[in-house]
Parts: structure tokens; C-alpha cells; sequence
């Protein structure tokens, strides 16, 4: 039977080898992942994107690629005032963007201002609002940006004052929300700025060339502040979503690097743990289900929980994942900056079955015809599938499954166009506010449509509140109610990160808590 599938994979080596690959070859080729939604910053939602901005774009600080904590960018350094609200950075006079233009403060304050506009419509306009006033101009109910906590005293310094002490701010600003770009090219092409020729970036790399659905081309980025560390002059990332295809082109050598969690085939995971260019690590990520609270019969948080008591996480990670990936019974990962969370609903399909019958479903009797929605990867499908049957087994409900491409995936979810839906969230820092502040009635990221009054106050309560013990005991509240009683969710496992890539060949990848790995920090032995 393994002998089946290697030739198999080996014919389709031989037939996608040259994908997207031209005569010409990049000094280094990435599997990446779904085809990117947009190179937006201040628009992009999805890991994909992330690690293509990343490249393209630098904040104030940006991540280390060993520990993914926040390193100097475009500021060398900052300072803090005695009462850790107001943050002075200073910028480097030798960053600049890609045409050669300076960086400057001004260009921080601009780009901020873009990101918290309403027209912009940014899911991660939230990370700004810390800053004093910056919720409320995101809002629509202050429209003076002049009263927003964020001033440039000149060229090379920005001053940010915060409502309250936000012990990861400077995490914050390593996040692509809070990335500058070039206002002067918004202003010229429009909706249009991403586009290679146009886009102007300031990044250790700058965009080459895009085909959409074919590649995507970067080349180093001769302005960047720190050029003469950066290593790789050109790095193409290949859009993949479906495993075997995207495997057969590594094992071809059609790429160097596998670089998305979801492109590792999982009937082959027994075998390719064994090799030496398989890595694998835990991180701050969490694979789960989304409720839309917003329809019947997912109003009703009995429902929601018969469901979520029904998902055997012990089966999936065993049976599918087979990664080391631990079950999830609570939301946020064990650990995330020191702290634990409660434990949420169990396995129980007894009890999930009264709560079913107390719903008006007895045995699943009369129960709506239902889909589940999720995106084009294998392991998506697999998960999707299993998960059908566990309800159909200890419910006796029926249910369809919804399979998009990534953009549309993530589209028909953000606009609540869905009755349960696949997810994943990877940590954007080391602590669990990065987890919990999602399900806030007006944050961006929410898709669920549920809303708490009581956990909103808990994590505002939380997010000024400095002692650390104090602090987390309040988010364990918080996510208290969000696990076991409004249910929106049905958290299933905690990912391991997995890559493929020769380690006698390639250095400066490591696993760190983020999964975040910089292409500027990548180079060949």
C-alpha cells in the first residue's frame, strides 16, 4: 500500500514539477498556501498573507526569527514614560522605502489613521485601540484624528499615548495592522497600489511580480535599512492548497520550503515524521469550529453545545492529524505568556443529547438542514468529514459540507454568510488578551455574531489591570463564559507546526511560539 502511494506522489512530481517555475529559477521557492487575498496591510486577515507582507513590510518593530518576540524595525529604539502610557520611538534615518524615499513618522501617523478609518473597514483596526481615542475614531464617533493618541514631533520621531498600561504594545507594533505604507502611491493608483510596478514597500524585500493562482515574485529590496544582512536576493512562493500537489512539487524539487501547516499529506504523516527535512513544533494556534449565533437553530447555546460535547478531539488528532497535536477543551493554548485557562466543554454525547432534546430535537427529529463550511485543504476535509458522522452518530442530525477557495472562504465567513464554519487562530503575541479580545461584540475578527456584555467588561476589566495574577484570573472568567455558556465556538486541537525543508541546506528557520518565520533572516549553508 505505501509503495502505491509514493509512485503515485513520484507521477505527480513528474507532472507538476514545473509549476510556476520558470528557466530563471529564485535562489529560494516557498509552498505558501492559499493564493493571497490581497498584499494590503491593513486588510489582510489570513497566515498566508501575514508571511508575504511580512517580507514586503516592516513596523516599528519587527520578530525575531528564533523567538518571535519584538525586535527593533524602522525604530532603533523607544522610550517609556513613568507611567507606562505615552511611548517615544525613535526611527532609523536610514530606513527607507523601496523608491528611495525616507520613512518617516509621518508616514507611521498617515498609515495609522488609513488603518482605523472606517472606509477602510480593517478586521485588525482593534490592535490599534489601545491608543487613546483610536476606538473611537474607528468607530465613526470622533471623526478629529488630531485627538488620537499618535503625533509626529518631526521626521524622525513618533510619540503614541495609551488609554492604560499595555504590557504588549511593542508586540503590537510588529503586526502588519500597524505596518506604514507609501501614502503618495495610495494616492496615485487607488485600489490599485498592491499591484507589481506600483506597489512601493519597505520591507527587506519589494514585489517583483504576481500571476495570480501561479506565483508571486519578490526580489531584495536594495533601501532596506538592514540589506546588507539580508541573504536571499529572490524568493518566489507557489499558491497551493491541496497537499499532494503541493508535496509532490517539493519532492521534485520544484521548492525548498513547505511552509503552511495545512500542506503536509496526512495519510503519509506516519512516514514523513521519520525524515530528516520533516519538522515539527507546538505554537500558539488553535484549530476550531464557528458558530453563527445569528441563525437557527445556532441561536439557541443548547444547540451549540450539544454540538460542541459531540466532537471526539481525542479521535481527530489520533486518527487525522497524527502531528502530536494535544486536544482542545479550552480556547486559548496552555502556557500563552504563563498563563492557564479553564477547562471548557468535554466529550458527552449523553448529556449533548439532552440538551438536544431540550432544544425540541429529540434523536435529532425535525433538526434543519445544516452545512459546514471550510477551505480547500486536505486536512479541512478530512476533519469536515469525520466531524459530519460523529453528529449524524450521536445526534442522528444531518448535515452538508461547504468546501470554497480560500478567498471565498474567508469572505462568506466574515460575512456571517455561513451555519458553521472552520477556523484557526494563531496567536499575534505571547499572551491570551491576543486570543480573547476577538470575540468582543465590535471586534473585527469576531465572525460569529455573538455578543457579551459581561465578557466584554471582563477583558476591558482585564486589559487594565496590571498585576499579572489578578489579570489572568479575570480572563479565566472571560473565557469561562465564552467556552461553557454563550458556546460560539467549539475549540478541537492545538496545531504543531509543520515544515519541510533540508537542514543541511537552508538555515534561519526556526520554531518558535508565533510560527513566525522572516524571509530576511533565511539563508542558504
Amino acid at each position: 500500500m505505501a509503495t502505491g502511494r509514493w509512485i503515485f506522489t513520484l507521477a505527480l512530481s513528474l507532472l507538476f514539477a514545473g509549476c510556476g517555475i520558470e528557466s530563471e529559477k529564485p535562489d529560494f521557492i516557498i509552498l505558501n498556501g492559499a493564493e493571497p487575498e490581497t498584499l494590503d496591510p491593513h486588510i489582510i486577515t489570513g497566515q498566508p498573507e501575514f508571511r508575504l507582507v511580512e517580507a514586503l513590510f516592516e513596523g516599528l518593530y519587527a520578530h525575531d526569527p528564533t523567538t518571535a518576540t519584538a525586535v527593533p524595525g524602522v525604530a532603533e529604539r523607544y522610550e517609556i514614560s513613568s507611567d507606562h502610557k505615552t511611548y517615544i520611538f525613535h526611527l532609523r534615518k536610514n530606513a527607507c522605502w523601496s523608491n528611495g524615499d525616507p520613512v518617516t513618522a509621518y508616514d507611521f501617523v498617515e498609515s495609522w489613521k488609513r488603518s482605523l478609518a472606517p472606509e477602510t473597514a480593517a478586521d485588525y483596526a482593534y490592535l490599534l485601540y489601545f491608543i487613546k481615542n483610536a476606538k473611537a475614531y474607528n468607530e465613526g464617533t470622533l471623526t478629529d484624528f488630531s485627538r488620537v493618541g499618535v503625533q509626529a514631533p518631526d521626521a524622525q520621531t513618533l510619540q503614541v499615548e495609551l488609554d492604560y498600561p499595555t504590557p504588549f504594545f511593542i508586540d503590537l507594533t510588529a503586526m502588519p495592522g500597524l505596518y506604514p505604507v507609501h501614502g503618495p502611491t495610495l494616492k496615485q493608483y487607488g485600489d490599485n497600489w498592491v499591484k507589481p510596478g506600483h506597489m512601493v514597500s519597505n520591507g527587506a524585500y519589494r514585489l517583483k511580480d504576481w500571476r495570480l493562482n501561479d506565483r508571486l515574485d519578490m526580489e531584495k529590496n536594495p533601501y532596506y535599512w538592514d540589506a546588507a544582512h539580508v541573504q536571499l536576493k529572490t524568493i518566489r512562493a507557489l499558491p497551493n492548497s491541496q497537499a499532494i500537489t503541493a508535496f509532490s512539487v517539493y519532492s521534485a524539487g520544484g521548492a525548498d520550503l513547505i511552509l503552511d501547516k495545512g500542506l503536509a499529506p496526512i495519510y503519509l504523516l506516519d512516514e514523513l515524521r521519520k525524515r530528516p527535512d520533516f519538522h515539527a513544533a507546538t505554537f500558539l494556534g488553535v484549530f476550531f469550529y464557528r458558530f453563527n449565533v445569528t441563525r437557527k437553530p445556532f441561536d439557541d447555546p443548547r444547540i451549540r453545545k450539544a454540538l460542541a460535547m459531540t466532537i471526539d478531539r481525542d479521535l481527530i488528532v489520533s486518527k487525522i492529524t497524527k502531528a502530536g497535536e494535544r486536544p482542545a477543551l479550552a480556547f486559548v493554548p496552555p502556557g500563552t505568556g504563563g498563563y492557564q485557562p479553564p477547562e471548557g466543554l468535554g466529550y458527552n454525547p449523553d448529556q449533548a443529547r439532552r440538551l438536544l432534546a431540550e432544544a425540541g430535537y429529540p434523536g435529532g427529529r425535525n433538526f434543519p438542514s445544516f452545512s459546514i463550511l471550510f477551505d480547500t485543504r486536505e486536512l479541512n476535509t478530512a476533519i469536515a468529514v469525520e466531524i459530519q458522522q460523529m453528529w449524524k452518530r450521536e445526534l442522528g442530525i444531518d448535515c452538508f459540507l461547504e468546501n470554497q477557495d480560500w478567498k471565498v472562504y474567508l469572505n462568506t465567513q466574515a460575512r456571517l454568510d455561513y451555519d458553521v464554519s472552520r477556523s484557526s487562530w494563531v496567536g499575534d503575541y505571547n499572551d491570551p488578551n491576543t486570543f480573547l479580545d476577538m470575540f468582543m461584540s465590535d471586534n473585527g475578527n469576531n465572525r460569529c455574531g455573538w455578543k457579551n456584555a459581561e465578557y466584554d467588561r471582563l477583558i476591558n476589566q482585564a486589559n487594565r489591570t496590571i498585576d499579572e495574577k489578578e489579570r489572568f484570573t479575570i480572563f479565566r472568567q472571560a473565557e469561562t463564559i465564552l467556552l461553557k455558556e454563550g458556546v460560539p465556538i467549539a475549540p478541537i486541537f492545538y496545531y504543531v507546526g509543520i515544515n519541510f525543508y533540508d537542514p543541511q541546506k537552508w538555515g534561519g528557520i526556526h520554531p518558535n511560539v508565533l510560527d513566525v518565520h522572516p524571509f530576511k533572516s533565511i539563508y542558504r549553508k
